[in-house]
């Protein structure tokens, strides 16, 4: 009788043991958490991941970053800068670079500043006269040039005529070579201030308000503006490929844009616009360089 308990507690043990085995067996039997993690990560936002870096647009002309006859634009920088101190018209540079708008130049854009046509150095030199650049200066037809202008060239005992009917003045050794122009004072007032490449990059000569400004060579307007910070209304010519002549602060400007003028041409009438006082501020600068002007003037 107790053997016969003993194999009923047996059968009874095995039976007890068949039963869990047929449960583990059942449909979840195989479902494990690490299914429920994979599935997770496959539907997680995509906010979630790290963002992927979008490469940035390259700036217009940066392939010819520091070639010669391009330049980089820095900040602060302005076409009408740019030009003056490229030795350029800005409309040249804009045209160039095909900008429908000018006042539209971003930090790092690198602008064409030499004519297409050109040929240039390593140094930046240009080798080959630009013919569309080339000044051919003629008397202003006297219908289209301001009356102050037109009275000036036309009265034998003013200081306009004077200087224009003169021969061209002996210029120092310096201004000797291709493309030399022989320069006269622009206003017959005293030396304020002269040349310092760093903190004046040309002479400041004295006058009193509305004092004749000459043009010191023949050329064309290529700026007539107050468009650039502490110049005041502002001229600047250029009379070839190599020099640009600049005349600031001025109260009134008698010549416009593209205009051709002669030498001892009245183009405007000494102001003190952004200034501390009455002055012409006059700059010589050669393809865009400032040259201190009293190497390029005659004696007085």
């Amino acid at each position: 009788m107790h053997a016969l308990r003993h194999q009923d507690w047996k059968n009874a043990l095995a039976l007890v043991a068949v039963v869990l085995l047929a449960g583990c067996a059942g449909p979840n039997a195989h479902k494990a958490p690490v299914e429920d993690r994979g599935t997770s990560r496959s539907q997680s936002p995509v906010a979630t991941a790290p963002a992927e870096t979008v490469p940035a647009k390259p700036l217009p002309g940066a392939e010819n970053a520091g070639r010669p006859g391009y330049y980089t634009v820095k900040p602060g920088d302005t076409l009408i800068r740019i030009g003056l101190d490229s030795g350029q018209s800005w409309k040249d540079i804009a045209r160039w670079n095909g900008l429908d708008n000018p006042n539209l130049i971003e930090v790092g854009q690198v602008l064409r500043v030499v004519s297409p046509n050109a040929t240039v150095t390593e140094n930046g030199v240009t080798t080959r006269p630009v013919a569309s650049s080339t000044v051919t200066a003629t008397p202003v037809p006297a219908a289209s040039a301001p009356a102050s202008t037109a009275s000036a060239a036309s009265a034998p005992s003013s200081a306009a005529s004077a200087a224009a009917s003169k021969p061209a003045p002996v210029v120092a050794p310096a201004a000797i070579g291709e493309d030399d122009v022989a320069f006269i004072w622009p206003t017959s007032g005293s030396l304020i201030a002269g040349f310092d490449e760093a903190k004046n990059k040309g002479l400041d000569l004295g006058g009193k308000t509305g004092d004749a400004v000459l043009a010191a060579a023949d050329g064309r307007v290529v700026y007539a503006g107050a468009g650039l910070r502490g110049y005041g209304n502002l001229l600047i010519l250029k009379h070839n490929n190599t020099y640009l002549t600049a005349y600031a602060h001025n109260q009134t400007l008698l010549v416009k844009e593209d205009q051709a003028v002669r030498k001892g041409q009245k183009i405007a009438e000494m102001g003190s616009s952004d200034a501390d006082r009455v002055k012409l501020h006059f700059e010589i600068r050669r393809q865009g360089k400032p040259v201190d002007p009293a190497k390029y003037l005659p004696n007085r």
